[in-house]
């Protein structure tokens, strides 16, 4: 696991995951493979047939040199037509977009978790706060 999108599980119902590569250079997969990467604010946009995810933050490599690129520069995800197209009728429908969950290497290529969302209302969130009170009181009361 590189990089984790916690605030995503919190913030949106999560209704499908897919599994896309993604486009980086030299420099930012070695940023990756040390930490240096964040997934918070990013969200995923599709133009053109292709999709690209937005506001990703990869910290510039400290030993790189010109190499380096911009940390928040656009990045193109790598799937099928097939995957694209489903991915924007899913996107056209009132309230569901687009977020990354997760970066992880598998086989040596960094691959990104995607997820189909849809917004949380506040009262969502703290039924959601709610529960996992309930669960961790239960927890400590079959411990004790």
């Amino acid at each position: 696991m590189l990089a984790q999108n916690k605030k995503a599980r919190h913030e949106y119902f999560i209704e499908d995951k897919y599994e896309a590569g993604i486009s980086l250079v030299g420099t930012e997969v070695k940023s990756c493979r040390m930490g240096k990467a964040n997934l918070r604010e990013a969200y995923v946009q599709i133009k053109n047939g292709e999709a690209y995810v937005q506001n990703m933050n990869i910290s510039p490599y400290e030993k790189g040199n010109i190499m380096n690129r911009d940390p928040l520069r656009t990045r193109k995800l790598l799937l099928h037509k097939k995957e694209i197209a489903k991915l924007l009728g899913l996107v056209s429908q009132k309230g569901y977009t687009l977020i990354p969950l997760n970066m992880y290497l598998k086989h040596g290529k960094v691959k990104l978790e995607i997820g189909v969302a849809r917004g949380k209302h506040t009262y969502d969130k703290r039924r959601d706060i709610k529960d996992r009170e309930v669960k961790r009181d239960m927890e400590r009361r079959m411990k004790g």
